[in-house]
């Protein structure tokens, strides 16, 4: 997946929690290896090339590309998991990944999750009794300062996603050109229940444009969203204040 990852784990039986940790951290090394763009040999890039079925690849393939064509409806094709006419749906793993590693770690009883992917966070349970999990948002106009704080407080899962350019460049691609998209914002963070979602539509609203990406994430219940143009304008949906803290 070519990014770093982090795990904060608070409460549970204490060896029961470091061997899910270990899996976790393997399961992630196994992602890579299955849907890795990068590599010749695989899964994903053999099925690209028509070498592989999706019935003879591991049954995360089927699950992955499944809610990527979910994401792809919801958004109205915004949201590929093809660009240019190849299969890629490395929009998608990311969130997910970081998403499942941090489920499997609450399963084996731990009472408080952050799971850090690349700077999108999927948060589970407390860090602590009256202590919410708080997440920075990073401001893409003034390196080393915050948009905002998102706090967990209240609720049992909570997802915070970020896509733009401050980091990576033009590097989010407008399905309908295959070109990286023309768009006036610079970030799109996304505070929603899962990872997986909230990373699809931090993507999709930025490819929109401001205007239109704030009206659709209006749209979609249990979702808010930041959006910050390149003007240096701050946009927000209107439960966004309600995360805040």
């Amino acid at each position: 997946m070519g990014t770093v990852f982090s795990l904060d784990v608070r409460g549970g039986e204490p060896d029961t929690v470091r061997a899910a940790v270990r899996e976790a951290v393997a399961g992630l090394h196994r992602v890579d290896e299955v849907f890795s763009t990068y590599r010749e040999d695989s899964q994903i890039s053999r099925l690209a090339r028509g070498e592989l079925g999706v019935e003879e690849c591991d049954p995360e393939v089927a699950e992955v590309l499944a809610l990527a064509a979910e994401a792809e409806r919801v958004s109205e094709g915004w949201f590929s998991a093809r660009h240019r006419g190849r299969l890629d749906p490395t929009g998608i793993v990311k969130g997910w990944a970081t998403e499942r590693a941090a489920r499997r770690l609450a399963a084996a009883g731990a009472s408080g999750v952050s799971v850090n992917g690349g700077g999108d966070v999927q948060l589970l349970g407390a860090p602590g009794a009256g202590r919410p999990w708080r997440v920075g948002v990073s401001d893409p106009l003034r390196p080393g300062g915050l948009a905002a704080v998102v706090s967990a407080a209240g609720a049992d899962e909570v997802a915070v996603a970020t896509s733009g350019t401050a980091e990576r460049g033009d590097h989010i691609v407008d399905p309908r050109t295959g070109r990286p998209a023309v768009t006036d914002l610079v970030a799109v963070t996304v505070v929603a229940p899962r990872l997986t979602w909230a990373d699809c539509w931090a993507t999709a609203a930025f490819a929109m444009g401001s205007r239109e990406g704030l009206r659709w994430l209006e749209s979609l219940p249990g979702v808010e969203g930041l959006l910050i143009t390149a003007g240096d304008e701050v946009r927000c949906t209107g439960g966004l204040a309600g995360w805040l803290g």
